[in-house]
């Protein structure tokens, strides 16, 4: 129902380039979901909020289009409405999902973000989106670099979900002065992140570079990617990167997930 209640408010914020009516129509396809593969005009109306008029000519339209089908006092989607977005979604793979995110992201942050998987040996994350700022970082940064799980936000992040833990060699690499290289300190880092929910790297990949990343979830609640932003330790405290960073980064996590699980609805979405 808040459906209706946001396309009013959408018509107050844009004005005349706001189209109500189509905002409207189309929350009555939303009301058809998981659970709900027949509804009366009724459910319709009461799902969406829209008074029954409405809903009754959105629906006689879609009929008519084909995109509905009214059997009695129902109504029900037919196969014909995947063609509104199925095509170009069966395409799309998480990094293309959260692109547009990332970018969104990093304009209200004003911090470079990253999305990255973890390798199939385990042992390295690859980088697979990214919206950078214009500031000059020392990490160069692309999509396909590859960096060592162990010593990154979005590697621990990944490792903490991983059934095979740390994989590698006995001895970690240090990186730097305040790299983690004891395994079991480690462990005890990744518990800690499967606990608060993200991972804060503080200058263990490189002297002066902070980093703090956020997991994202596929439908099963598995984790399949890491999401994370990166500055000079200049920039902010750790403790500032948790209160002003964190609610930003899972805030963002959750609207890819949220389309990440929709497109997996229809088709299978690779991770890169």
């Amino acid at each position: 129902s808040d459906l209706a209640l946001w396309t009013g408010a959408s018509k107050q914020q844009l004005g005349r380039e706001f189209i109500e009516s189509l905002a409207r129509g189309l929350t009555v396809l939303t009301a058809f979901g998981e659970g709900r593969p027949e509804l009366t005009l009724t459910e319709v109306s009461r799902a969406t909020g829209l008074a029954r008029a409405t809903a009754r000519r959105a629906l006689i339209t879609y009929e008519h289009l084909g995109l509905v089908a009214a059997a009695g006092r129902t109504f029900s989607l037919t196969p014909r409405v995947l063609s509104l977005g199925f095509p170009p979604l069966s395409r799309t793979s998480l990094p293309e999902i959260a692109q547009p995110h990332l970018a969104d992201l990093t304009s209200r942050i004003h911090e470079s973000t990253s999305l990255a998987v973890l390798s199939d040996s385990g042992e390295e994350i690859q980088y697979t989106a990214r919206a950078a700022t214009a500031r000059v970082m020392s990490v160069n940064i692309t999509v396909g670099t590859r960096l060592p799980a162990y010593a990154t936000a979005l590697g621990r992040v990944l490792l903490a979900d991983a059934p095979e833990g740390v994989r590698g060699a006995e001895d970690l690499p240090a990186l730097t002065a305040h790299t983690i290289t004891d395994k079991q300190t480690l462990a005890q880092a990744l518990t800690s992140v499967r606990t608060q929910g993200y991972a804060l790297v503080d200058e263990e990949l490189e002297e002066g570079l902070r980093s703090i990343a956020v997991p994202i979830r596929d439908s099963s609640g598995r984790v399949v990617a890491a999401l994370n932003t990166a500055m000079h330790a200049s920039r902010r405290t750790p403790s500032e990167c948790v209160t002003d960073l964190v609610p930003e980064l899972t805030a963002t996590a959750a609207r890819i997930q949220t389309d990440l699980h929709t497109a997996a609805h229809f088709t299978h979405v690779p991770l890169t």
